[in-house]
């Protein structure tokens, strides 16, 4: 883009220069002053006036003032006039024998008067004169001066004076303007306005034809109203384009290093030399202040945070209030922190002199005197500049009200000219001021991770807060940075140790083998008893997870040596070997066998211990539900150490799943979970995050299923999410494996089952019961014989577990089935059996209805009739899931095949309505099937309207329609949001509507005798 293409919107000044150019020539001249902030186009006015002077007749003598002649008395003067200026020739005698500050000078305006006359007066006889002096406002007092007195006398002279001057609001004040001792009559003042959007626009347009709208967009916020910016951008991007040619308009980079040649940052880097130090340094503190939110790594904000703004401390450094009208003091009291900060009222809203930050003026005036102190620059003065730079266009307004840059380019460049020790001063000074003022943790960890090192206590405990608020939030990778940030700072060693465990959990649960070295050092450091035993169970967790897990059975009994006088803490660490060895050495059942007479083990003898011998003895057939349920609330009431509590809580909520008692379950993984919080690297985090998926496959919440973001197919090569080598898969991917086939989508099915090759997945029970999972897809597939051999292997690894039971994957059922279908019913009727003896042990609804189920269909006959009827009778007791829906498909099909048609229908269409609620399409084309085989119609069970939903989609949908967002919703029902989103999809599609606004009159019942 070129100056004439920069005068966009400069028509009527150019105009009014054309005027006085011809007025001039007519013997009328005139000063004009041409004012604006940097970058305006003053200077490329200035050119083109002096081009259209120059097709006059005028001759034209220009000047350009610079800082570095201030100092040269009438260095502006000899740039216009040259070699005319010597003195000694021009000056008559005894009128210039003393030149100008020497002893025996006339006065300084006496003398300016001489020169005009003598020289200037003498080049406008020739011919009209255009005189142009660029940036006067840098020019020396001596020529200054002169152009003052100049000024007094072209009313009837052919001179016309063009001056630009740099006129903005800057944090340094600076002097008068040239024109201010001039009477008004004497001279024109025009002040440049900053480019409009629509004219920055059409430039754009104009360098980049056919650009999208959203790159003008771009363009359009980081030339910020500034020819001078925009054009330094437009030519960088321009000269990435090959050939020569037009380029099409790529995205806009955040950052300057993706600009060639650089034009953009040396334009901005010029402007803020030209505006002083201090406006550069409220510049920099500013855009430092936007680079440090709040629960972001290092260089991902793009915007000013207004939280920490709006939860710093309200009142200025003198006590005054901001611009916000008073208000109530908060509950408690306004009395200031013990640590200096301000206190929080309820809620954890910041207050000031009792008052809670709110409105946008106070927010405002807080930013300012945190950008001031930043800059050690008046906070008033801050004020007026963050004003001035908005009404520019080089700041806007974000939703809060608070000024920021307005593109991230812009910052950037900003930035650019820090060095990074300067910048991280910037971001301590920026922590310790919103730390004062009582900001949210989040906020002053977002500057602590770019800040210099502090060295005072309060700055770890920021970042430690922070990191776990982002993990709650499901930011591992911010509280990654968060936590590397407070090993920069000095602590003590069980402090460091607790770090290292936070860090080396996040980083190891990200990638494989990836916290080791932070677990490793975080044991090896001197500490609590305590602080020993996390890090021992997070490496013990890490090591197995990356396939060596006699490494960490062996770490485990060296480290015990360390805590010899704490016995409840060895104990702690048995349990976590226990637990781990039930995936690779079977050591449970070994200290199962190892029990005294009076059933009690001599190293197994808290709560937390007790529940993973009950968990042993119902895998293995020994007890009932009931017993197992009693134990464990029995377990439970007891007093645990908090360190043994995930271990209580996950196997309980283990033993209550497995029991059919959901709810309990349910509240049991929350209980653990809690007591994790961000320990992430822990045996049982996996265990309760499995809990959490079959809890809601056994309420056939297919949705929820495969919400779950661990039901992927993980990369080749990949070690799946539970301890061993090799890509293992979760519980989630056996549970959504079976969601697809119940579903009806089997090919995704078996996409899923492909991403896994169970030959070098670890021998544990999540790759049992995927064996069981893939079996389930090979008989929906048609291929019973292949599925056959899933559910035996299946069956064979439970087996060499000592798992009998069931309860973890229903092996025998499947089998069973399988050899049905493959005409061997005396092998199936044995399965059915041995499954129903199991089951009679156990006696929870589920796998008592399945297996009577099973061994109906196996049985056949009157016999199986009956067996099938109380199948059906039993599981109408249990969680609403596929089984009742399985068995009243069997009962239907032994009463249509004992010739009871008419019978078999009722059973046939409630599968078929309870499958339609629960969008087990599977099973309800089964039902479907049988019902028109056995002559009947099709059921009409609504596949719309509210009684389509189901009740998680029910639930989640009323919620919606009272007005909550579904970030409450998923906090209220302790669900993920995308589970919440995927919900309300199917309910929208069931309810026929696209908006949340149609939810409350969509789920009214119709009325009665209404279509």
């Amino acid at each position: 883009m070129s100056p004439v293409e920069s005068l966009s919107e400069r028509g009527d000044v150019l105009r009014m220069l054309a005027a006085s150019a011809e007025r001039a020539c007519g013997g009328s001249g005139r000063l004009v002053l041409l004012r604006g902030a940097t970058g305006t186009g003053r200077t490329a006015l200035l050119e083109a006036a002096a081009e259209h002077a120059a097709t006059l007749g005028m001759r034209v003598l220009r000047a350009r003032c610079t800082p570095e002649d201030a100092g040269t008395d009438w260095a502006a003067l000899r740039q216009l006039l040259g070699e005319e200026m010597d003195f000694a020739d021009d000056v008559p005698a005894g009128e210039g024998d003393a030149g100008p500050g020497e002893p025996g000078a006339p006065h300084p305006r006496a003398y300016a008067t001489r020169l005009w006359r003598l020289l200037l007066r003498r080049q406008a006889d020739s011919a009209p004169l255009f005189v142009a002096v660029d940036d006067v406002h840098a020019a020396d007092q001596a020529s200054r001066r002169w152009l003052t007195e100049a000024a007094r006398h072209l009313d009837r002279l052919p001179v016309l004076l063009v001056v630009t001057e740099r006129r903005q609001y800057d944090i340094e004040r600076s002097g008068a303007g040239l024109a201010h001792a001039l009477p008004p009559d004497l001279v024109r003042t025009h002040t440049l306005a900053p480019l409009s959007p629509d004219a920055a626009a059409e430039l754009v347009r104009a360098a980049f034809p056919g650009a999208e709208p959203g790159r003008v967009a771009d363009c359009v916020r980081a030339g910020a109203g500034s020819p001078l910016l925009l054009r330094a951008l437009l030519d960088d991007l321009a000269s990435g384009s090959a050939g020569g040619g037009p380029a099409p308009l790529a995205a806009l980079p955040d950052t300057c290093a993706a600009l060639y040649p650089g034009g953009y940052p040396d334009a901005v880097s010029w402007w803020l030399a030209g505006a002083g130090g201090a406006t550069s340094a409220v510049a920099r503190a500013l855009a430092v202040l936007e680079t440090g939110g709040a629960g972001a790594a290092p260089g991902t904000r793009t915007a000013p945070d207004a939280r920490g703004i709006a939860e710093a401390g309200g009142t200025g450094e003198d006590g005054e209030a901001g611009a916000c009208a008073p208000r109530a003091p908060a509950a408690g009291g306004g009395a200031p922190a013990a640590d200096g900060g301000m206190p929080a009222a309820d809620g954890g809203v910041p207050v000031a002199d009792g008052r809670p930050v709110a409105c946008a003026a106070e927010r405002r005036e807080v930013q300012a005197q945190v950008v001031a102190r930043m800059a050690q620059v008046d906070a008033a003065r801050v004020t007026g500049w963050l004003t001035a730079m908005t009404r520019l266009g080089l700041l806007c307004q974000d939703a809060d009200g608070l000024p920021r840059y307005a593109h991230p380019l812009l910052r950037d460049a900003v930035l650019s000219g820090w060095t990074s020790g300067r910048r991280r001063a910037a971001h301590r000074t920026a922590a310790e001021e919103l730390m004062r003022r009582g900001a949210d943790v989040s906020v002053v960890a977002g500057h602590l991770a770019h800040a210099s090192v502090v060295a005072e206590p309060w700055a770890v405990d920021v970042l430690v807060q922070a990191a776990a608020a982002e993990v709650r939030a499901g930011r591992a990778r911010a509280a990654v940075t968060f936590l590397r940030r407070a090993l920069d700072e000095p602590m003590a060693p069980g402090s460091r140790a607790g770090v290292l465990v936070q860090l080396g959990s996040l980083e190891g649960a990200e990638h494989p083998a990836g916290g080791i070295a932070r677990l490793t050092e975080a044991v090896r450091l001197p500490g609590g008893s305590r602080d020993l035993v996390r890090a021992m169970v997070a490496l013990a967790t890490e090591l197995a997870r990356s396939g060596q897990t006699p490494a960490a059975l062996r770490m485990l009994r060296t480290e015990e040596a360390r805590l010899a006088d704490h016995p409840d803490l060895i104990r702690t660490l048995r349990a976590v070997a226990v637990l781990m060895s039930d995936h690779e050495l079977g050591a449970l059942r070994e200290e199962y066998r190892r029990r005294g007479p009076d059933g009690d083990s001599p190293d197994l003898l808290d709560a937390a211990h007790q529940t993973l011998i009950v968990r042993y003895e119902a895998t293995a057939g020994l007890i009932s539900s009931e017993d197992a349920t009693a134990r464990i609330r029995g377990l439970l009431e007891e007093p645990a150490d908090p360190l043994a509590e995930p271990f209580l809580f996950g196997t309980a909520a283990v033993v209550a799943q497995w029991a059919d008692e959901l709810d309990e379950a349910e509240r049991l993984v929350r209980r653990a979970l809690d007591a994790l919080g961000s320990f992430l690297l822990h045996p049982l985090h996996h265990v309760l995050l499995d809990v959490r998926v079959d809890l809601a496959a056994a309420r056939a919440d297919f949705a929820t299923v495969l919400a779950d973001p661990r039901a992927r197919t993980p990369a080749t090569g990949q070690p799946g999410p539970g301890p061993g080598p090799g890509p293992g898969p979760a519980s989630a991917h056996t549970q959504a494996v079976i969601a697809l086939v119940e579903t009806d989508r089997l090919e995704e099915a078996a996409r899923l089952v492909d991403g896994f090759d169970l030959r070098t997945a670890p021998d544990s029970w999540r790759t049992h019961r995927f064996l069981y999972a893939r079996g389930v897809l090979r008989a929906a597939a048609g291929d019973p014989a292949a599925a056959l051999d899933d559910f035996l292997e299946c069956g064979r690894r439970q087996a060499a577990h000592e798992a009998a039971r069931s309860v973890v994957a229903p092996w025998r059922v499947g089998a069973a089935e399988c050899r049905l279908a493959l005409g061997r019913p005396r092998e199936a009727l044995a399965l059915a059996e041995e499954e129903l003896r199991l089951a009679e042990v156990w006696r929870t609804p589920r796998t008592l209805g399945r297996a009577l189920r099973v061994l109906g269909e196996a049985t056949g006959g009157r016999r199986g009739l009956d067996l099938t009827g109380r199948a059906v009778e039993v599981l109408r007791e249990g969680p609403v899931g596929t089984e009742l829906i399985s068995a009243l498909v069997s009962h239907g099909r032994r009463l249509a095949a004992s010739g009871e048609r008419s019978r078999a229908r009722g059973p046939l269409r409630e599968a078929v309505e309870r499958a339609e609620r629960l969008g087990a399409l599977r099973l309800r084309t089964v039902a479907e099937g049988l019902l028109h085989e056995g002559g009947a119609r099709r059921a009409g069970a609504p596949r719309t309207g509210p009684a389509a939903l189901t009740a998680s989609e029910r639930r989640i949908a009323g919620l919606a329609a009272e007005g909550r967002t579904n970030a409450e919703i998923a906090a209220l029902l302790h669900l993920a949001r995308r589970t919440v989103e995927t919900h309300l999809t199917a309910a929208y599609r069931k309810l026929g509507i696209r908006r949340r606004t149609q939810l409350p009159t969509a789920l009214r019942p119709a009325p009665p005798g209404t279509g």
